[in-house]
Formats: C-alpha cells, structure tokens, sequence
C-alpha cells in the first residue's frame, strides 16, 4: 500500500496543505485549470456542515430555492460598483445550441443581480416582506492563483439573500446572519473567529456596510471565513423592487445577502490538522468513530468479531457516524495511521484480551500518541463515546483559541507592527485613512481584516502616522 506520509506542517506549510488533500481523499484537480473535485469523503463533510447551517437558516425563518446559473449581462450593468468589482472574474457564455446568442450570458459568480431582478416580480406590498431565502449551489470566478479549497475558479457555498421595508430591519439582518456564522463556526466547525466590518477598499462590491468573520490559520495567516453585506436600497433601486407601505405609497426595499462556502473545509484543514493529517471536528467528521478489530489466526477470531459486531451495531444504533475497518491484508498499523490521515476523531480497538477483560481501547485523534489511549468497559461504551466525542469537540475549540490569542499582538509603534504581522495578527489603532492603510498593505502585505466591532472606549494614536484614531482594527497577512 502507498506510503502516505506528509510533508513536515511547520517547515512546508503550503505543500503540508496541498498533499494532506489529496492524500486524505477530500479533493482532486479537475481537468479545466483552477476547478476541483470535490470527492465523497470531502462532499460527506461539506454535506454535515450544510446541515448545521441550514438548520441555522431555517430557525431565523429563512427559506431555500433555487436560481439559474446563466445570468444576462445586462444584469450586471445596472449597479456599477458591482459590475465593476465582478468583471476581471467573470466567465462569459457567447454562443448557445452552435449559434451566437443575442446577449451574452455571465456564469453566476454571485446572484445578487436574478435573484434582485425576481424579487421586483415577487415583491408588491408591505406584505410580502420581509422575504427572506438562500440558495445552496456553485459559483464560477475566474481566479488567477487558485487553491483547493481556499480559492478555486468554481466552488460550493450558500448565499442569502433578504428585502426588507426599512433599513433597521436590514441591519438587523446582516448582523443576525454574521452571528449565526460565528455560532456555526466556534461550535460544530471548533474555530474561534473574530467578527467585525470591512473597509471601504475591501467591502463586496456594490455593498454599503460589509461585516466578516475572521479566522486565524495554523501558519497565523487570516482567512476570510463568512460576510455579510448590507446594500441598503442600492440594488433595490437598480432592479426596481418596490413595494407598497400601510400608507399606500411606493417604497424602495433595503437588501442584504451573505454566504459561506467549502473555503471552511481549508479552513478546518489549516486550523486543526497536524503533520499526521487531518483532526476532524466531531461534529461535522464524515466517520465519528473508527472501529478497529485486531484479529490472528485462531479461534480467538470469531469472539474478537462477535464483541466488534455488537459494539459497531449499538454505536450506530444510538445514531454515532461509526465505520468499521475488518481488512484482513492490511495491519493494524496501517489502518491507525490510515484513519488518523483521514482526521476520524475516535478510534475503538478490540482485540483477543480486550474480550477477556470485557473491555475495548480507544484513542483520541486530537491527543498524540499513548497519551490519547485509554482502556473502557464494554458495557458503558455508548455514554463513553458520547461524552468523549463531545470533549474531543470543546477541546479542539480551546486548543485553537489559545494558538490564535497567543499570536495576536498590540505593537507599541509601526516598526514593531512590521514585525508583528510576519508571523502574527496586530491589534492597532487606526485612524479611518486608506493612504495608511495603503501603506501597511505595501510594506508588509498585510490589510486590515475587520474593524473591531465593540470599539473600546476613548481614543488612541495611528499605529501609522501617529494621528488621532478612533477605530481598532487587525492587521493581518491573508489567504
């Protein structure tokens, strides 16, 4: 069987990354430059972390459908930040059934614009508000640097998209959705993220407002993980949806869309993984548990896999993700390091004198080697399992959260804050200036990921020029 050991994590970050995808059989390269495959055991666990979100969507009354792929070109026309923003990365369809089209057709890379223009049909009175839908599906962006995952020229998301009759409610809205990002992401993805709202120069285009959740990877790099936007009656007015009010007169509505994609699975991926391979959250792991019967030739044979049997039917019984790994050419030590690869957080050995003591051993993924090893009863296997897979889940959390808050850093002056973001985030004052923010970004590569959300009280000086500041921000290098 292949060797699939790894490149080092803390020497070759990059290539630790790209191999561990592969190897672990989450993704591969597509055919056409900058696309991916997204294989079953990748697809399984984008497919769990759907199911947190949309779960989440739904208790905050939203709905899903569906919108078409094609979008006319003219669309993108009528709201000029947008179209300006979107243009380098569209994808452009000029001829349909062997013949020129009429108009060309833009590969969705975002659906603000269809969904804008159905909403003008759909919407007429006050009580058609708020209306409140998200769409699971792909979008193209022709991107120049691709990776998988984190930037791919197709990739898998959610996009919402709400009207509303007044501009309170909108913001609402959009502050509501980036909390249930940060929820989704701190409790079933198990990491920490900071929330807050862009700049000027790296709001989404054609948005008033743009929040974001941050998060720090495992070579203390940023990553945009979740925004939402707030468009206040800009597309409204592009599109012409307009609405009725309980006066009777003609209103403009107040818009907003937000969206995560498999850029998360990357996220997991740096976050958590180690130079062993992936340490999966147990909540959105694909297999929860790994059980593993260490059988020899002999009689023992047939009490190891009649113990191993009942153990795997009252674990998945009681509704945990269980697979078992009975391969008879491959050893024991394989299938351990095989499973570890893969990020499975627990894995359940039974062997010969497992079965006299009427125990089984497990092991934790998140805690190395003996370690992570402990004996437990048979007959207590399914509340252990339980318990174990849910400290497994808020140690993963803790332990990520302690990475991320020892390489924050509050850099005394800008020579020091050069020094912070090469290997660190800066928590800095900043005094609202694109031309200092322009400079960090030319000296050091690092932008201004969010603007502190609850701003502390009182003022400070610019971390760059020294000038009055009432504003907070990270600083950071990012994907």
């Amino acid at each position: 069987m292949a060797d699939e050991k790894l490149p080092n994590k803390k020497d070759n970050f990059a290539e630790w990354y790209n191999q561990l995808v592969l190897k672990a059989e989450l993704a591969d390269y597509a055919p056409v430059r900058g696309c991916m495959v997204v294989r079953p055991y990748g697809w399984t666990l984008w497919e769990n972390m759907q199911a947190g979100l949309d779960r989440r969507f739904k208790e905050t009354g939203h709905v899903n459908a569906a919108f078409p792929t094609l979008i006319p070109m003219s669309f993108f026309e009528k709201e000029k930040d947008h179209v300006e923003g979107f243009a380098p990365e569209l994808a452009v369809v000029t001829h349909g059934g062997g013949e020129k089209l009429e108009e060309p057709l833009a590969v969705r890379p975002t659906s603000e614009t269809i969904i804008g223009y159905m909403y003008s049909k759909w919407i007429k009175s006050w009580r058609d508000l708020p209306l409140l839908i998200n769409q699971w599906c792909s979008v193209v962006r022709w991107e120049l640097r691709t990776k998988l995952f984190l930037r791919t020229s197709e990739f898998y998301w959610q996009e919402g998209h709400t009207a509303h009759a007044t501009a309170e409610e909108a913001h609402e809205e959009t502050y509501r959705m980036l909390d249930v990002y940060t929820d989704f992401a701190t409790n079933d993805i198990a990491i920490p993220v900071i929330k807050g709202i862009k700049t000027e120069s790296e709001k989404f285009a054609g948005a008033l407002e743009s929040t974001s959740i941050e998060a720090m990877m495992g070579d203390t790099k940023a990553l945009q993980s979740g925004t939402s936007h707030y468009f206040g009656q800009k597309f409204a007015k592009a599109f012409d949806i307009q609405f009725l009010d309980k006066n009777n007169e003609q209103q403009y509505c107040y818009t907003t869309s937000w969206g995560v994609s498999t850029r998360l699975i990357g996220a997991i991926i740096m976050v958590h993984g180690d130079d062993q391979g992936l340490k999966l959250p147990p909540k959105v792991a694909p297999i929860q548990v790994v059980l593993v019967p260490i059988t020899k030739k002999g009689d023992d044979n047939d009490k190891v896999m009649a113990v191993a049997n009942k153990v795997f039917e009252d674990l998945k019984a009681d509704g945990i993700r269980i697979k078992m790994d009975d391969r008879d050419e491959a050893t024991p030590g394989f299938k351990y390091n095989y499973w570890e690869l893969r990020g499975v957080p627990l894995r359940i050995e039974i062997g010969p004198k497992d079965v006299e003591k009427g125990s089984v051993v497990i092991a934790r993924r998140d805690v190395p080697g003996r370690e992570g090893k402990s004996f437990i009863p048979q007959a207590d296997i399914i509340k252990t399992v339980h318990a174990v897979l849910s400290d497994i889940q808020d140690s993963m959390l803790q332990k990520a959260t302690e990475f991320r808050d020892a390489n924050i850093h509050n850099p005394k002056n800008y020579e020091e804050l050069k020094e912070v973001v090469k290997d660190g985030w800066a928590l800095s004052w900043w005094c609202g200036s694109s031309e200092c923010e322009a400079k960090v970004k030319q000296d050091t590569k690092a932008t201004i990921r969010v603007i502190v959300m609850d701003q502390p009280e009182g003022a400070g000086k610019c971390i760059v020029c020294g000038e009055k500041a009432e504003k907070k921000v990270y600083f950071a290098r990012a994907y």
